[in-house]
């Protein structure tokens, strides 16, 4: 049966978008060190010969700009390290365990174990969240003038591990902000090939949602902030809980219901809530954008 006409040319968005995620590290296990002494025909005093384990692996995270948020961590939540070989005669060292990569998208800020932070924007930017362990030596490091056949080596060492948060904050060119039901999900379904939901209720927007406007030139990335009500910055409605998300927006779409009771409160209400939120909020550039013409009278909407 063909498709055309059906509407499957626009890709439906994502109803979720995962922000957060906590997830396990462990860096990888130092190999151990080995004891060996020399054993070769017409050499009689041989000595020791034993070689250090190798350094464990260490867990990487990776931007990977294909990643459009963090719900593949939400499942496969442990992340470890490869184990270093163990050391070998003939001072043979072990080899060194085999790093694990994370792949997350870009805008993820990381609390990293002992209080570090990363803040991965640019793609094939790296951090490395939890370092292998240091591989043990082997008893021929031990060896000296007056200890010439030591029967020890060392182990090797644990890396680090433990819990780390992932936060994600969007990197789009422009945000869409205003009250709920303002028309900002109209806006972005018109502007791209996104399908946000669009009702006559308010707070249909639960989740951020992204579209793509395209040119010959370049790709503008917009995002559809969730409505925000007086008291966002404060956790009331849903705002606040996604006004992290206008942080990193080089500018912000402020649409305005022009058949509001009073559009002019409708603005200083947003504004309001983006200075109390802080971060610069306020200091980005900003368009604003008049919606729902078509749905008042004529000589209202020019006084507008």
């Amino acid at each position: 049966v063909g498709r055309a006409g059906r509407g499957y040319d626009r890709p439906e968005a994502s109803p979720v978008l995962y922000d957060r995620a906590r997830i396990y590290v462990e860096g990888g296990r130092g190999g151990d060190g080995c004891v060996s002494f020399r054993r070769e025909a017409h050499v009689p005093r041989g000595g020791p010969d034993g070689g250090d384990g190798g350094a464990g692996g260490d867990v990487v995270l990776v931007c990977d700009p294909s990643r459009r948020d963090l719900a593949a961590l939400r499942h496969g939540r442990h992340f470890r390290g490869g184990r270093g070989g163990h050391g070998q005669g003939k001072q043979r060292h072990g080899a060194r365990g085999e790093d694990r990569f994370v792949p997350v998208p870009p805008g993820t800020q990381v609390s990293g174990l002992d209080g570090a932070r990363f803040d991965l924007t640019e793609p094939g930017q790296r951090a490395v969240v939890a370092q292998g362990g240091s591989g043990g030596h082997g008893n021929k490091r031990f060896a000296s003038s007056t200890r010439q056949a030591p029967r020890f080596a060392e182990q090797g060492l644990e890396g680090d591990s433990g819990w780390i948060d992932l936060r994600l904050k969007l990197l789009v060119d422009a945000g869409l902000v205003g009250l709920p039901n303002a028309g900002k999900s109209s806006l972005l379904r018109r502007l791209t090939r996104a399908v946000p939901k669009v009702a006559d209720y308010p707070f249909t927007t639960l989740e951020p949602v992204l579209g793509t406007l395209e040119s010959d030139d370049r790709q503008l990335v917009l995002a559809d902030i969730p409505g925000l009500i007086e008291g966002a910055a404060e956790g009331a409605g849903l705002g606040h809980e996604f006004l992290a998300h206008v942080e990193r927006c080089r500018m912000l779409v402020h649409v305005v219901e022009i058949g509001h009771d009073d559009p002019d409160a409708a603005y200083v209400t947003v504004r309001a809530e983006l200075e109390a939120y802080g971060a610069g909020l306020t200091e980005l550039p900003e368009l604003v954008t008049l919606s729902k013409r078509d749905l008042v009278p004529e000589e209202r909407a020019d006084a507008a």
